[in-house]
């Protein structure tokens, strides 16, 4: 597999409970006697819980950040391996339509992408478009069942999600507030917020692999939030699986809410990034 095809895989294939080695080990809540939703909840604490994710909310724009359609992103992306850079870097475009479609286009010619819509995911070369294998599919829906947008927008109005305050955690060095929701599947995901800002620092969770049994983690990190038509916005994103850093992106350009075409969404289309037909025009 070249590097190329692991950055697309690392970028697209986007998240907890044990902390990756770099990061300090977060508390287990307290009130937690098992991992069902079904167990009874201290309300003061999910009160709590609640009250933290709802500051959070409004640190990243409220309504406008809950308004979210689409996402047109332009940066630079690297991806590791064993914690060691694959290449010096990567140009990337990305773009998102809300709620299952994703398209990211590598290199400066942009003639590399994987797009996803649905539950079917593609990659995209001159030599045309075939579906991904189905490890690498997996993963990256997994990743967006657990994105943090999903977490915030949709676990939240599910009420058989449990919602746990933690309390004082570190995100490295940086001090946190942590908060744990846990769905009816019994999936964990722990959040970590800046106590100042209220903003989301940190993300992790945790999945038993089909393949060998052994639990895998991942921890996303967001930094370097910028305000963007109303939205704050991390121009940073570094994801660690099982403690090793896998991925860096660093953002030139962020626009919401632009309308994208259609056609780049679908991998039959012939779509031309260098000539687009529809909304989207660079």
């Amino acid at each position: 597999m070249n590097y190329l095809l692991l950055i697309l895989i690392a970028f697209a294939v986007q998240s907890v409970p044990a902390l990756p080695a770099q990061t300090s080990a977060q508390p287990t809540p307290s009130n937690v006697q098992s991992s069902s939703a079904s167990t009874p909840i201290d309300l003061e604490n999910a009160r709590k819980a609640r009250g933290l994710i709802d500051q959070a909310i409004q640190a990243l724009g409220g309504q406008a950040w809950l308004n979210i359609r689409d996402i047109e992103q332009e940066g630079r992306t690297f991806s590791f391996y064993h914690g060691r850079p694959t290449s010096n870097g990567v140009l990337f475009w990305r773009f998102v339509e809300y709620p299952d479609k994703e398209r990211i286009e590598l290199t400066k010619e942009r003639d590399i992408a994987e797009l996803f819509a649905g539950d079917k995911g593609y990659e995209i070369t001159y030599k045309g478009a075939h579906e991904i294998e189905k490890k690498d599919l997996d993963d990256y829906l997994r990743r967006r069942r657990l994105s943090l947008e999903t977490i915030l927008r949709t676990w939240l109005n599910d009420p058989k999600v449990a919602l746990f305050y933690d309390g004082s955690a570190l995100a490295g060095d940086q001090a946190a507030l942590q908060v744990t929701l846990i769905n009816a599947k019994d999936q964990a995901v722990h959040i970590l917020f800046d106590p100042d800002t209220h903003l989301p620092i940190r993300k992790i969770y945790s999945w038993r692999d089909p393949a060998d049994q052994e639990r895998d983690t991942e921890e996303e990190i967001y930094d370097n939030y910028r305000p963007v038509q109303g939205i704050m916005t991390p121009w940073g994103f570094t994801r660690y699986y099982n403690g090793d850093m896998q991925f860096e992106r660093f953002l030139f350009n962020v626009h919401y809410n632009q309308g994208v075409d259609e056609a780049m969404f679908n991998p039959d289309s012939g779509y031309n990034p260098n000539k687009p037909a529809g909304k989207h025009k660079k």
